[in-house]
Parts: C-alpha cells; sequence; structure tokens
C-alpha cells in the first residue's frame, strides 16, 4: 500500500465507505455510523478548511509581492479574470444546449406535470407574476376540480425549514444596490473577514492589497516581510502534507455518513430518490463529465502543447479525487496547489496567485448545474422558457456563480437567484435536494480542474510552466514520509 499513489488510496477509501453505509443500512447500522463514523468526516473538512483560510491569505500576499512587477501583475490578473469568464459562460452554454436536447423533465408522466403546473400557476397568482406563456389551466373547465384539489393542497403544505432558510438568504441578496456586490467585496474589518465564512474574497482583496503595497515601498524595508510570509506559507504547506497522510481514511468516514444519511436504514430511499430525478441528474452528469473530459482537455491542449491528456489528469487526481469526497473547492485548495506545483511544473508565483481567485470566482461546474436546473424545473412544471429568458439565465447564472461560496451546496443559494430571475418559484430547489449532494461532488471536481487548466495556461503564457512528466504514476504527490 505504501507504493500505491495518494488519489488511489482516497478512491479506495471513498468505495469503503459507500460499501460500509450501504452495508450498515442493510443490517440497521446506520444511527452508530452517523455517531460514530460520519463525525471524522467532518473534522477532516474542517482541518481543510482551517487551513484553507491563511493559505489563501498569505499564497496571494506572497505570489504578488514575488511577481516584482505591478505591469506584470495587472496582465496576469486581467487574463485570468477573462479565461475564467470564458470558461464559465461555455460550461452555462453546454448546460443550456444538453438540458434543450434532453428535455429531462417532460419524461416526467404527464399528470404530475399538469399538477406542477396548476400549483405553479397558483403561486404566480399570488405572487402578482404573470403567466409565462400565457396558457392559464386554472381557468379551463376540465383542469377545475383538480385546481381546486391542488389549491387546497397548496394552502396546507408547509414550506422546509431547510427551503425557508435559503429563501431569507436570497431574499437579502437580492434587496440591495446594483453596485452591493463591489461594496461586499472591500471589508471594513480585516479579522471579521478571516473569521466569517464567505467572505473569501473580502480576503482576497486584502490580501492583493497588501501585496501590491509591498511592491511599491523599498526592497530593504519590504523584503523581511515577503521573508516570513514565505515561511508562514511553507508552514501551512506542511499542515497539509500532514493531514493528506491521513485522507483515505477521512474520505471513507466522509462518505459513510453521507450516504448513511441519506439512505437511513432503508437502502429502497436511496434508489428511489434517484429513480425520479435520474434524466435531471443524467443530463447534468454528463454536462460536468464533457467539462472533466473533454472541454477542459481540448483548451488545455490548444494552449499547452507539452502536457498529455493522460499526464494532466495524472497530475491532478488527488485534488480531483478529494474535490469528489469533500464537495468544496476551498478545502480542496491546498491540494490542487500542491499537483498543480508540484506534478505540472507551475511556478509558486503563479499558482498562489490564480488558484485561490479561481476557488472563489471560477464555479464551472455550479454555473452548468444552475443552467441545467432552472431549464429543468420549468420543464417539469410544463413552462416553455423563451430564447430570451434563456439567456437571463446564462447571465444572472455567470454572476451568481461569482458570488457562490466555495463550499458544499452553496449553489443552491444562488439557485434561488437565477429562478426568480426568470419568474419561477425559489421553493422550486426543494425538488432536486434528494440528489445535489452527490452531484456537487463532480460538480467541485469541474470547478477544481478548471482552476487547473487556467492556472496552468497562465503560467505558460508568462514562461512559468516546466512540466516534466512522471514515468511511475506513483511519482504523482507522493507526501514526505
Amino acid at each position: 500500500m505504501k507504493k500505491l499513489a495518494l488519489h488511489w488510496k482516497i478512491i479506495i477509501g471513498m468505495v469503503l465507505g459507500i460499501i460500509w453505509a450501504l452495508l450498515s443500512s442493510f443490517m440497521g447500522w446506520s444511527s452508530f455510523t452517523i455517531n460514530w463514523i460520519d463525525p471524522f468526516g467532518t473534522i477532516f473538512i474542517n482541518l481543510l478548511k482551517l487551513i484553507a483560510v491563511p493559505l489563501v491569505l498569505f499564497s496571494i500576499i506572497s505570489g504578488v509581492a514575488n511577481i516584482g512587477d505591478p505591469k506584470s501583475l495587472g496582465r496576469m490578473g486581467g487574463k485570468t479574470l477573462l479565461i475564467y469568464l470564458l470558461t464559465t459562460v461555455m460550461a452555462i452554454s453546454l448546460g443550456l444546449l444538453l438540458v434543450n436536447t434532453v428535455k429531462p423533465g417532460k419524461l416526467i408522466d404527464k399528470q404530475s406535470r399538469i399538477d406542477n403546473r396548476i400549483n405553479y400557476e397558483i403561486w404566480a397568482s399570488s405572487q402578482g407574476y404573470e403567466i409565462k406563456d400565457g396558457i392559464n389551466y386554472l381557468k379551463d373547465p376540465a383542469y377545475m376540480k383538480r385546481a381546486q384539489e391542488i389549491t387546497e393542497l397548496t394552502k396546507n403544505d408547509l414550506k422546509e425549514v431547510s427551503v425557508a432558510d435559503k429563501l431569507d438568504k436570497a431574499n437579502k441578496q437580492k434587496e440591495t444596490t446594483p453596485l452591493q456586490p463591489l461594496v461586499d467585496i472591500v471589508p471594513d474589518n480585516f479579522f471579521f473577514a478571516l473569521s466569517s465564512n464567505g467572505l473569501m474574497l473580502q480576503i482576497i482583496f486584502f490580501a492583493i492589497f497588501f501585496g501590491v503595497c509591498l511592491l511599491f515601498i523599498p526592497n530593504d524595508k519590504s523584503q523581511p516581510v515577503v521573508t516570513l510570509v514565505d515561511s508562514i506559507n511553507e508552514v501551512f504547506l506542511k499542515m497539509v502534507d500532514l493531514v493528506m497522510q491521513a485522507a483515505p481514511f477521512f474520505v471513507f468516514a466522509l462518505l459513510a455518513g453521507v450516504v448513511s444519511k441519506m439512505a437511513g436504514n432503508d437502502i429502497g430511499k436511496v434508489v428511489e430518490i434517484f429513480k425520479g430525478l435520474s434524466w435531471y441528474s443524467l443530463t447534468v452528469l454528463a454536462g460536468l463529465l464533457l467539462m472533466i473530459f473533454l472541454a477542459y482537455p481540448s483548451i488545455l491542449k490548444a494552449f499547452v502543447k507539452k502536457i498529455p491528456y493522460v499526464g494532466f489528469f495524472k497530475a491532478m487526481g488527488p485534488a480531483q479525487t478529494l474535490a469528489f469526497s469533500t464537495s468544496s473547492s476551498a478545502a480542496t485548495l491546498p491540494v490542487t496547489m500542491e499537483c498543480v506545483e508540484h506534478n505540472l511544473g507551475v511556478d509558486k508565483k503563479i499558482s498562489s496567485f490564480v488558484l485561490p481567485i479561481g476557488a472563489t470566482v471560477n464555479m464551472d461546474g455550479t454555473s452548468l448545474y444552475q443552467a441545467i436546473a432552472v431549464v429543468f424545473l420549468a420543464q417539469l412544471h410544463m413552462i416553455d422558457l423563451t430564447i430570451g429568458q434563456q439567456l437571463t439565465v446564462v447571465l444572472t447564472t455567470t454572476l451568481a456563480s461569482i458570488g457562490s461560496a466555495a463550499v458544499p451546496s452553496a449553489g443552491l443559494v444562488m439557485l434561488i437567484i437565477v429562478l426568480d430571475s426568470v419568474g419561477l418559484n425559489p421553493a422550486w430547489i426543494a425538488i432536486i435536494f434528494p440528489v445535489d449532494r452527490i452531484l456537487d461532488m463532480f460538480r467541485t471536481v469541474v470547478n477544481v480542474t478548471g482552476d487547473a487548466t487556467v492556472c496552468t495556461i497562465i503560467a505558460d503564457g508568462e514562461k512559468m510552466l516546466n512540466y516534466q512528466e512522471a514515468k511511475d504514476p506513483t511519482e504523482t504527490f507522493e507526501l514526505d514520509s
């Protein structure tokens, strides 16, 4: 086992975790798994988050300060944001193409869709929204009785606490000025930003500002600070090494807990959950896999000739498997940086600047999923969105993805904003809740793969890429013993 590459050990841990969860469900041990095994998965994510925030802070300061030339910083920053934006638009467009081709929402039985449509019209009427396509089932005598039944059901229907919580967050986000996102980037208290979840953009702003200021003061004054920052950064990288030595066990606990919470003591629940949403899940999954195995390698090959297809995935294997198990770009960031620097040969000056920004603003997997989810939910309620409304989805999803926190299922909160932008019921996110956690794992792999792709392209353009293919797969990302 010592000779086995880390990503294979993590994959074995994932598989054993799922097998254990299903076995414990069958044997009635789910409570034991949730109480005694799942907490170690939580500890793992907490450890990675503990490291991620200070690592982002010191990595960016170090990366900016070591660039040496403010003009190079501006050029590199502009290219980074532009490529991230282009890949996001590409992901959304792919999502819309797939969902309009497969039409997963129209593959549900017709009666269920009619009931959903009536529910939609009741909601739209109560909220003062105009019916999208002008068709009104509530005024059709053929559906009058069913409409009355649906109305009664709707009055007595209680919102799930989790849905209501996300609606409240979305409403607060909507009640802002157009420039509020710009205001939110600049912290009024840096230490509060460090201690709060979802304020990574503020930390990045401070780190870039601090690093830029180091470029404009005399070298004899700035060098001690840069040396200190570099040294602190090395300490956090060593923390990553130590935590990752136990990653296979932690991943086992994490996956065992996730599946156990879904299944309880009834394996059939997992089957039923996925059966109803299978076409939606497959459409999202197809889009995410196309991004991972086709889109990103094609983009990389177009700009960087020296990295082979298989070599790229060998190099990024540990980060991708960890992203899958944690569903968090931020938690995976330390390992992504290790893979990009050690396996792909990206200079630390580039990775420490590009990757932390990518973990915050580059959410291609989330964008693709949101585009598919909005159109799927519309189809499920017999609503045909126009081209204009779908373009609104593209724009809103692009902006929303930038604001998504790099933590599990944060995209659901942003999906509420996107649904509301085209006049659809935000509470419909409850429909896709059951499969969101599993799909979120694949979305995070897309995000991490996209970050690595863009980082490698930027490094090659700046002549800071020194890729050397490993002769033996076990050579990739082996930790210090």
